[in-house]
């Protein structure tokens, strides 16, 4: 494989973000650029699962600027990919169409499946230190899970709910009530006690990926050590830390978490129902603590194209 420069294309409920790497042909490889802005492309679609034209407006808008980076370095292969939102709107056809006339950019529809597989492949090769455990990845619109044993996946899975779809659906993004997060918890759980695999991962450790989870490390490491750590992969966390800065936080209006150190202020009404995935399969699992990767998805196709590749 000759070395080249592959952008790849992120498109999530509730961000996009945009990375630029330097493939080399021994399957190594640097990030040359990195991009995220919050589109929250999934707001307001409802039960109706319809893409609304706000978010898609700001949607398009991000992907003209990311369509300009792409060019001004001088990108060898794009690779676009999109999650939860648009794999479940019925607009999604006409506005991928929209997206291709207005950026030239195409994407690919992530099935739930391909999207655990790949944030699988993405932990693999970053942590692998890490033989057992489940791996979760929390987006805007879905949860990815992903059991593992001797390093090896034993299910890929998507559940269709999120930090954008919990907050809207269980009303948890202002002034929250208790009873709000006790019912959207009771839900999660049951959702997650139905899959196969739960039992035969009893205590085992939870890899975090997403937003939301990275959310969690950094007001952790703010609140803990008071400066911001360089890297927070392979950071590992007892889950009572975790219960913890969620029971903190879930105190708090969204103007008092806008100003919480660590999370960013955008975040700040899908924080509370961002953090339920985690601390309920943490519940179920009896999980005794967390450990966070950087790496996920976008590595994953990446280690998928160097398989690809050989």
């Amino acid at each position: 494989m000759q070395e080249k420069k592959m952008a790849i294309i992120d498109l999530g409920s509730n961000s996009a973000r945009l990375v630029i790497e330097e493939l080399r042909s021994n399957r190594t490889y640097d990030e040359i650029y990195r991009v995220k802005e919050d589109t929250r492309l999934s707001q307001g679609m409802g039960q109706e699962l319809v893409l609304q034209k706000e978010p898609m407006e700001r949607t398009i808008a991000v992907l003209k600027r990311y369509q300009e980076k792409i060019t001004e370095f001088a990108v060898d292969q794009t690779v676009a990919i999109t999650t939860a939102a648009v794999r479940s709107a019925k607009n999604q056809s006409a506005f991928l169409q929209r997206v291709r006339e207005e950026t030239g950019i195409n994407f690919r529809v992530l099935t739930g499946q391909e999207e655990a597989h790949y944030d699988f492949l993405g932990v693999r090769a970053a942590l692998p230190d890490v033989r057992n455990g489940v791996i979760l990845d929390t987006g805007g619109a879905s949860v990815e899970l992903i059991p593992f044993k001797n390093g090896q996946a034993q299910a890929e899975v998507s559940l269709p709910f999120g930090a954008v779809n919990l907050s809207e659906k269980y009303h948890l993004a202002d002034h929250i009530q208790q009873d709000q997060i006790a019912t959207a918890s009771a839900t999660i759980q049951q959702s997650y006690l139905d899959l196969d695999f739960i039992q035969d991962f009893q205590q085992q450790p939870v890899i975090l990926l997403g937003g939301a989870n990275r959310s969690l490390a950094k007001m952790v490491e703010r609140k803990h050590l008071g400066y911001r750590l360089s890297n927070l992969h392979g950071l590992m966390m007892p889950v009572v830390q975790v219960r913890q800065i969620f029971d903190h936080i879930a105190q708090m209006d969204r103007a008092s978490r806008e100003h919480l150190a660590g999370l960013e202020k955008s975040r700040a009404d899908i924080i509370i129902s961002g953090l339920l995935p985690v601390l309920n399969l943490t519940k179920v699992l009896q999980a005794p603590q967390v450990i966070f990767s950087e790496s996920g998805v976008r590595e994953g196709l990446i280690e998928s194209f160097f398989e690809e590749n050989e």
